[in-house]
């Protein structure tokens, strides 16, 4: 796997200290509220334990499973749910839980659904924010990092589900991904 790595953007520190910092910025911010923190699989799962074990709080989880990537580097823009919640989410303050936001497509449709359930508030928080590739008006209400509009791997990220259990977020050689 190493070797498909092009360079490292951000360390396995640099991503414990910034998961700390805004799971400290959420326990402030949802503290007597009614938490919800949904995670958008598969790519969020490594961020959304360490981030609910940063947070200080009362809180609950949930997960969704949604598609407009198949295999690709680039979204098809057409997105399907292949794992709706397993709750009801009315009545709480729901958390949504990104891996990274691009396009902003997805989550765009993401949170129309979300918002269709009547629940007392929705805000995003995403691990990490490249905004030269988005393409809707969305925006992250808490934000980790910025990366640049490169092909990113590790800490979750995925190419082909490969690359996922790499600890630190690194620069895919294009090599591997324009076979």
């Amino acid at each position: 796997m190493m070797n498909d790595i092009k360079s490292v953007l951000y360390s396995e520190e640099m991503l414990r200290q910034t998961v700390a910092e805004l799971g400290a910025k959420i326990s402030a911010d949802y503290r007597g509220r009614n938490l919800l923190l949904v995670s958008v699989l598969k790519g969020s799962v490594v961020f959304m334990s360490d981030l609910m074990r940063s947070i200080t709080v009362p809180c609950e989880i949930d997960f969704m499973a949604v598609s407009s990537y198949g295999s690709g580097v680039k979204s098809s823009g057409t997105v399907r749910i292949l794992k709706d919640l397993d709750r009801d989410i009315r009545g709480y303050d729901v958390l949504v839980v990104e891996d990274i936001l691009d396009s902003g497509k997805t989550l765009n449709y993401l949170m129309d659904v979300l918002y269709a359930r009547n629940p007392n508030s929705i805000r995003i928080c995403t691990l990490f924010d490249k905004p030269e590739r988005r393409e809707v008006d969305i925006y992250a209400d808490y934000k980790g990092l910025t990366v640049p509009d490169e092909f990113i791997v590790g800490y979750g990220l995925d190419y082909a589900e490969h690359y996922r259990n790499l600890p630190f977020i690194g620069v895919l050689k294009e090599s591997v991904y324009q076979k």
